[in-house]
């Protein structure tokens, strides 16, 4: 059993690139017609790229970001840390 809460960090050199590149992917899906949230959510549960367009290399970039990574940026996005 473990006792210790284990932590977790991106350093903000990286969280910006991820930014970036989440904004990229984003314009791609909105360009192609595709609601981006929700395909941008089936991928972070599923980690099938197939739910990310290949338009723009999207589907590639995403395929760079760690989901682990993506979920605390997009939490401390969210309550404003």
């Amino acid at each position: 059993m473990y006792d210790k809460t284990m932590t977790f960090s991106v350093n903000d050199e990286k969280e910006i690139e991820m930014k970036k590149n989440l904004n990229i992917i984003y314009d791609a899906l909105v360009q192609k017609g595709y609601n981006p949230v929700n395909q941008i959510v089936g991928y972070i549960l599923s980690e099938d790229p197939t739910y990310i367009t290949t338009y723009n290399s999207a589907r590639s970039i995403i395929r760079r970001i760690d989901r682990d990574e993506l979920l605390q940026v997009l939490v401390k996005s969210y309550i404003g840390e």
